[in-house]
């Protein structure tokens, strides 16, 4: 039993952190005690990066960034494909009593790209390519964003300033303490998973925090199913094109594709993410 619960640390950690924050949501949300506009936003997303860049080799990365193929896969899934099936899917819901602004809020979510923060700390807790992810899950958010209303400067420094300074900086340090990081192998995915925790937490936190959520179970429970449903069948369905005979693509980039195809977030490169 206790076997399966340090395995299983990361899912029981989710249900604990979604509770906490429902019975005392005000210690998470902005402005807060835990101030997540900054610990979260800035330095919780920093310290991910630089774990990436501390564990990461020199060559995987630059491997990655040639992995052309593998990027066009997952930015036109997640920019063409995926807003255009909900966007078709959702003609048919139209018709249905379930809450408009609910229907809108999944088409607003489903032409977002992938979180930058969690995409990548999925993809290295199960071992794929997490140097892919961290490539595709930051240029989707910075191709969108550029292409947004949001200012575009405001986009590259955010990226620049939590994503890029700190996987160049890891990857400084690493060049000095490599022989002690292969030596002691610290456990960087145990590190991420915990950051992650954290950012789940204080976005629950300004979920529940918020009074002027007002809406009927019946919507809420189909949206929750909606949801759930549309996520399992885009992340078979990846999984069976990544997976082809004539795909050439790793398990571990099969792992990248399907995380930062499918996954969504409703920020722009920040960490507040919330997960489709």
């Amino acid at each position: 039993m206790c076997v399966r619960l340090r395995k299983e640390w990361f899912i029981l950690g989710i249900v604990l952190v979604i509770a906490v924050a429902r019975l005392e949501p005000a210690v998470g949300v902005k402005g807060g005690p835990l101030k997540p506009e900054i610990t979260i936003t800035y330095i919780a997303v920093s310290a991910i990066f630089f774990n990436s860049g501390l564990s990461l080799k020199t060559e995987e990365l630059t491997s990655a960034l040639m992995h052309v193929k593998l990027h066009l896969f997952v930015q036109i899934f997640t920019l063409v494909f995926f807003p255009t099936a909900i966007w078709l899917f959702l003609q048919l819901l139209s018709i249905t009593p379930i809450n408009e602004w609910l229907l809108k809020g999944l088409q607003t979510v489903g032409c977002m790209p992938p979180p930058v923060s969690s995409a990548v700390i999925l993809t290295k807790a199960v071992g794929g390519n997490e140097a892919a992810a961290i490539f595709n899950s930051a240029f989707g958010s910075f191709l969108l964003g550029s292409s947004s209303s949001v200012p575009f400067t405001s986009i590259f420094s955010q990226l620049f300033m939590t994503v890029v300074v700190p996987l160049i900086i890891g990857q400084i340090v690493r060049r000095y303490i490599k022989d002690w990081l292969e030596r002691k192998k610290p456990p960087f995915g145990a590190i991420s998973s915990c950051v992650l925790l954290m950012i789940i937490y204080t976005t629950f936190c300004d979920t529940f925090a918020n009074p002027n959520i007002d809406l009927d179970k019946f919507s809420l429970i189909i949206i929750v199913f909606i949801i759930f449903s549309v996520q399992m069948s885009f992340m078979f369905l990846t999984f069976l094109f990544s997976t082809r005979n004539n795909s050439s693509f790793t398990p571990a980039d099969t792992v990248a594709i399907i995380f930062c195809s499918t996954h969504k977030s409703l920020t722009l490169g920040k960490s507040g993410d919330k997960l489709l």
